[in-house]
């Protein structure tokens, strides 16, 4: 560790903040290490038979008579009887269930032949909307939910790109994030940068600081016309691995910038994360103020509408014992009609906690948890994530 004496007399300078950088990237990858060993990677828990129902849609006890009569494999059993499974295991419980089970085509719930990849950009205009928290929770319950999903981060401050045990800093310093499938010179495929991950049918697209170099180069690309343009870019980008997907998920930086608007161009949906309070409610109304005219400006570039499938508005960080938190949730709800999702995210403490050691609530031990405050939790993100996901259906025709 590069331990500086900084003189306070002669003032803090540029290098001085570079050190505490180098000194934090230094502890943060020693601390990932630590909490991933022996990997060095992050691993995914097994799911008990109650979560597996859940997720397929079927009793425990259908899942218990099906293991007796052979139709299904067997899996990990504890020393008490109790099975539990990986993921790839369920999808293996999946196949079986779309093959032999009543209503097969409902076990398969991802795209057919006609359904064009649902993009979804999560957008706000504030940090601290859970933005990233949402993003990644929807991504794995889409994936255990049996859907291929990929996830991009266009945040340059990579949160979500850490979230999966990255270290962008030390990992791609040198290249490998979605800047450079977006770039303007030397640009690669997007399936160049694309990172497989410890969660099965789920692969994202990591984020690191060079990232905000793309503003940058939109404003000088635009000022000698350069082509593709950036509203075009992510949507070209795309068309090479959308057979690949169902769902794309992407978490946007909390401002209205050309990386913003790359995304909004792209996307067939769009989640609006928003904290009922009024300092929120009120930023966002900017929002989507200077979206709408920004918006109108792209599409005059590009020579067509810009439009959605669905354009959502999640609240985050939601506390119902809150007497001003539902008064403006409901304010919402009154202004947006239908566009307001009924189920909230809730503030949690198990999602906070969950999020210290970068993992979500469906990646910890839920034994390490109150009972209660858990399962408050999984309800919750349980609830958003098939609320959407039946929005995602009906954009495809169905239900």
């Amino acid at each position: 560790m590069n331990d500086r004496n900084i003189g306070y007399t002669q003032g803090i300078g540029s290098s001085d903040i570079g050190a505490f950088a180098d000194n934090l990237a230094e502890s943060l990858d020693r601390q990932m290490k630590i909490a991933f060993e022996p990997e060095e990677r992050k691993s995914l828990r097994r799911f008990s038979s109650t979560e597996v129902a859940g997720l397929l849609r079927v009793s425990t006890s259908n899942l218990r008579n099906r293991h007796k009569d052979g139709s299904f494999p067997e899996v990990h059993t504890d020393n008490r009887g109790h099975r539990f499974y990986t993921a790839q295991e369920i999808d293996e419980l999946r196949d079986v269930l779309g093959r032999t089970g009543k209503n097969a085509e409902s076990y398969r719930p991802g795209r057919r032949d006609g359904d064009r990849l649902q993009v979804i950009s999560v957008v706000n205009f504030k940090g601290g909307s859970s933005k990233t928290t949402a993003t990644i929770h929807l991504a794995q319950r889409y994936a255990l939910r049996g859907y291929r999903v990929l996830v991009l981060d266009l945040d340059p401050q990579a949160s979500l790109t850490t979230f999966f045990g990255f270290r962008p800093e030390l990992e791609f310093a040198d290249g490998g994030t979605i800047y450079d499938a977006l770039r303007y010179e030397d640009q690669v495929p997007l399936s160049n940068v694309i990172q497989k991950t410890y969660f099965h049918k789920l692969d994202m697209v990591p984020a690191g600081l060079m990232l905000s170099e793309y503003e940058t180069e939109t404003a000088n690309a635009l000022a000698r016309r350069a082509q593709p343009i950036f509203a075009e870019r992510l949507a070209l980008a795309l068309e090479e691995v959308e057979a690949n997907y169902d769902i794309v998920l992407i978490d946007c930086p909390p401002q209205l910038g050309f990386l913003t608007l790359t995304a909004l161009a792209a996307s067939t949906g769009l989640l609006v994360t928003v904290v009922p309070g009024m300092l929120d409610i009120a930023s966002m109304s900017q929002f989507l103020k200077l979206a709408s005219e920004t918006v109108k400006a792209v599409e005059e570039a590009i020579g067509r509408r810009v439009t959605w499938d669905f354009v959502k508005f999640l609240i985050t960080r939601y506390e119902p014992s809150d007497g001003p938190q539902t008064q403006m949730a409901g304010y919402l709800r009154s202004i947006l009609a239908g566009q307001v999702m009924t189920e909230p995210m809730l503030k949690s403490t198990a999602i906070s906690d969950a999020g210290m050691t970068q993992q979500t609530v469906y990646e910890v031990d839920p034994s390490q948890f109150i009972r209660k405050t858990i399962d408050r939790a999984l309800t919750s993100v349980n609830g958003v994530g098939d609320e959407l996901e039946q929005t995602i259906q009906m954009a495809w025709g169905r239900r």
